[in-house]
């Protein structure tokens, strides 16, 4: 719990986002949000999904899958995907049902106990900034997709997933003077295990059933999974894609 750490020391909370303070994948509900804005047909995102789970499937590791996930980025303006997302993100909260309300209200134990808060997420900036607002954490460490001159190029410099996880946290615990021993972190898929290992209390949130097996042998705290993330209203087509690179509003 908030507060508890060794000898006193300060503490820190260290949240992963998709299926942990979300009940659902940002990257993909976004990339849906984006297909449909851009006027693509459903099946552009089913085929897009199916080729992700496909490399899953085959043993294809996540930090692989994660970088593979913006190939349909390349040569998209960031300044566009920024501005996108914060109207997907609006979305989100008119639809309800996005947070997962367990791992908020924990995440606001650790804000009352004066405790900093980072997300630590697969997912990229864009997606999770106005996530980082709305629940006015200190940091937020992410997937890095590449760029050049102002735009996507299909590929990640760094992607936060797995042991990266770990490193990042032990990093910014070091940054900030914070002993990891005194630190949470959340997760709740076992690819979360090396930060969970990383700080001094891990909790899951849900979890897959090997997850839920190192915690029970740690004597790591639960969470209730969240619930079933709820439909997104998808938008009208908005833009005209004729490339990625120029996509435009369409005339009113």
């Amino acid at each position: 719990m908030p507060g508890d750490g060794p000898a006193g020391a300060p503490g820190a909370a260290f949240f992963d986002v998709d299926g942990t303070l979300t009940t659902g994948t940002t990257l993909f509900r976004f990339l849906e949000y984006r297909f449909a804005v851009e006027g693509r047909p459903p099946q552009a995102y089913t085929e897009e999904r199916q080729r992700l789970r496909a490399m899953t499937e085959a043993g294809v590791c996540r930090s692989r899958t994660n970088r593979a996930y913006f190939a349909s980025y390349a040569r998209l303006g960031v300044s566009y995907v920024a501005d996108l997302a914060e109207d997907w993100f609006r979305a989100e909260l008119e639809t309800e049902g996005f947070l997962h309300d367990s791992a908020v209200a924990a995440l606001r134990g650790h804000q009352a106990a004066g405790e900093p808060v980072v997300l630590v997420s697969g997912s990229f900036p864009a997606l999770l900034a106005p996530l980082a607002r709305l629940l006015e954490v200190d940091a937020v460490l992410a997937t890095e997709p590449e760029t050049l001159l102002g735009h996507y190029t299909g590929d990640a410099v760094v992607t936060m997933i797995g042991s990266t996880k770990a490193d990042a946290v032990r990093s910014w615990c070091a940054e900030h003077g914070i002993d990891p021993a005194a630190a949470t972190a959340y997760g709740d898929h076992v690819s979360d295990l090396p930060m969970l290992r990383a700080t001094g209390r891990g909790v899951v949130v849900g979890g897959d059933r090997e997850l839920r097996a190192v915690a029970a042998r740690q004597g790591w705290r639960l969470l209730p999974a969240p619930p079933a993330a709820p439909a997104l209203r998808l938008p009208e087509p908005l833009w005209t894609a004729r490339a990625p690179s120029t996509a435009v509003r369409r005339p009113a």
